[in-house]
């Protein structure tokens, strides 16, 4: 008898509660013993994950329930891992989708479901947080059809079946109950929705075998691990296969090791796997992702996935600062090169080369987080590097320059709405939609160029005094919209090398706001603050106190320093100009001119 199974993608916006939904069907189909209760996200096991509340990989995991076995894949709700996105709705036959009972779908959310959409999967509707105060889920369920609309869905798809649910209290219902209560005892009216309605595998076990390979992982003891799902066929250890690069692609032949599938959290050895089983095998060295393993003797390789082009590119540089080489253990420009060629292997949106520059080379990704994560972790690896302010990517089509136009939706308070739309507009952005809520906020949705949400997260958090929530998908390319103004201040930039001291910072305060503090460590070239003009200044950040043998009453010499600006890599990276680096090493992040001394800076303005 063949073994039951179903594979099932979790998507969501970001924070809709996706993570913790999959926690608790772990805990509730008895993966979990009950002194392993416990109160952290088990899916987001990843630093970066855990500080920031979001899922950056793509993850895999199973439960048993009536004697299913459900493959779940927990997917990024940030378009910026769209690669991600991607690779793992190619495994799975269905999707649930989790709507935040107040907020309602997202852009975000509109990315993945068109993905899903278009491949022809159908969605189960989950409608989580029900027991947040401002709840509609009726609302919700609406709006969720409106999108499947627009996205184009079959009569078939806009059938859903909608599951009522409160993930972080752990339990779900078909039928709406009354606010404030429980309206299921547990999660098993979503697992009885994923048994009814996702199709089982009809891959037939005795055709020849095709797995693609959609994620990859790397083990010390083994190498490369392949995971994917069986369409067909039968896979054993130790058996010969041939590995290709979609119909007509290269073929290198190959032996598998083991073979493993996903219980619980744990990978499990297993002696036979059929289709629909999601494994992960290893013992191929050349395996990557998309590539589909094969039988020899009849080979039916898969064409490869593709994945959408990247939209942003940034030069990463090594850092050639004074005091380069003191934090990083990784410095150089091979090491750098090495370290990107590796991240090249997994990651599938992200595109490397090397520049006619010397240690410079274009990266390039599918938003600014993406680029962002990626330093984040190559700085706590100890890797040193430099890097440029970010570039949308340009397309030539038909000899028309085409930029990238982003779909931007930003939840204010009705207050702010003013200074966001005109701060907007002036980026070239095009209101499409405006809706209130009732209760004092309003939704804005815009279609804007993505250059012009380059370093527009800060100035958006400063108008809406923090309280407002923006997000943006990636729409389609058109015409270039003509040129956007940039940054409004000036900088301020050290005249020496040395250390700061408070008589110096005491001095500078009211020349504008401080990036460092006293006894940091500065050199020629480097951005010390933010001007309070427009224009740049050269400032003396090393000064200090002539010593006389003078005494005098403290009481006028006290120096009043304003705290400085947290300086973070994001902050970094979207506050500089085209003619400044952001340096990164493992324990700072400091701002420079990208010529450190003023004739260098004055012979690059002329040329």
């Amino acid at each position: 008898m063949t073994k039951q199974i179903r594979n099932i993608a979790i998507i969501a916006h970001v924070d809709h509660g996706k993570t913790t939904m999959v926690d608790q069907l772990l805990r509730q189909s008895g993966t979990f013993a009950d002194h392993e209760k416990v109160v952290d996200t088990v899916m987001d096991n990843n630093a970066i994950e855990k500080e920031r509340g979001i899922t950056i990989l793509a993850k895999n995991c199973a439960v048993s329930w009536k004697g299913t076995h459900i493959n779940i894949v927990d997917t990024p709700g940030h378009a910026d891992f769209g690669g991600e996105v991607e690779r793992a709705l190619s495994m799975v036959d269905s999707v649930v989708l989790l709507i935040d009972a107040q907020e309602g779908p997202m852009p975000q959310t509109r990315f993945v479901t068109k993905k899903a959409l278009a491949l022809g999967l159908r969605p189960i509707l989950v409608v989580n947080k029900v027991d947040k105060p401002g709840a509609n889920p009726d609302k919700v369920v609406n709006a969720a059809f409106d999108l499947f609309d627009k996205l184009g869905a079959t009569d078939e798809q806009l059938d859903f079946p909608v599951v009522y649910a409160s993930g972080i209290n752990g339990w779900s219902s078909l039928e709406e109950g009354a606010p404030g209560e429980q309206w299921g005892p547990d999660m098993s009216a979503l697992f009885d929705t994923i048994l009814k309605h996702v199709p089982p595998n009809t891959g037939n076990p005795d055709a020849p075998l095709q797995l693609q390979i959609s994620a990859l992982d790397f083990s010390t003891f083994v190498g490369r691990i392949g995971v994917g799902r069986i369409s067909q066929g039968t896979l054993k250890p130790m058996m010969d296969v041939v590995v290709m690069e979609g119909p007509g692609g290269k073929a290198v032949k190959g032996r598998v090791n083991q073979v493993l599938t996903f219980q619980g959290l744990d990978r499990m050895q297993t002696p036979v796997a059929g289709p629909g089983d999601i494994v992960l095998i290893n013992g191929i060295e050349d395996i990557g992702i998309g590539v589909t393993v094969t039988d020899p003797a009849n080979p039916a390789p898969l064409p490869m996935l593709k994945v959408d082009e990247p939209t942003l590119t940034m030069n990463f540089c090594v850092n050639t600062s004074p005091l380069a080489g003191r934090e990083g253990k990784f410095v150089t420009s091979r090491q750098i090169w090495d370290r990107l060629q590796k991240e090249l292997q997994h990651n599938v949106a992200l595109r490397v080369n090397e520049t006619a520059e010397e240690g410079i080379f274009e990266v390039m990704g599918r938003g600014e987080l993406h680029l962002t994560i990626l330093l984040e972790n190559m700085r706590r690896e100890g890797y040193e590097l430099a890097v440029s302010k970010p570039r949308v990517v340009f397309k030539d089509i038909d000899g028309v320059k085409h930029e990238p136009i982003e779909l931007v939706t930003a939840d204010i308070e009705e207050g702010h709405q003013g200074g966001v739309m005109q701060a907007l507009g002036e980026r070239k952005g095009e209101l499409v939609n405006m809706e209130s809520d009732g209760r004092g906020r309003v939704r804005l949705e815009y279609r804007i160029p993505a250059r012009g949400l380059i370093g527009f997260t800060n100035e958006f958090l400063n108008l809406t005094r923090g309280s407002g929530l923006i997000s943006n998908i990636f729409d389609s390319y058109e015409p270039h919209k003509g040129d956007i103004g940039g940054r409004k201040n000036g900088v301020l930039i050290s005249m020496d090398d040395g250390e700061i001291f408070t008589y110096a910072l005491g001095k500078l305060d009211d020349r504008g706001r401080m990036f460092v503090k006293a006894n940091d460590p500065v050199y020629e070239g480097m951005i010390v603050g933010i001007h309070s003009r427009d224009n740049d200044l050269v400032v003396n950040a090393t000064r200090t106190k002539q010593l006389t043998n003078f005494r005098v009453s403290g009481k006028e010499d006290a120096i009043k320093i304003t705290p400085p600006i947290d300086l973070t890599l994001e902050y970094g990276v979207e506050f500089i100009e085209d003619d400044e680096l952001v340096e990164i090493t493992p324990k700072s992040v400091r701002l420079r001119k990208r010529y450190l001394t003023e004739n260098e800076r004055k012979r690059a303005g002329r040329s």
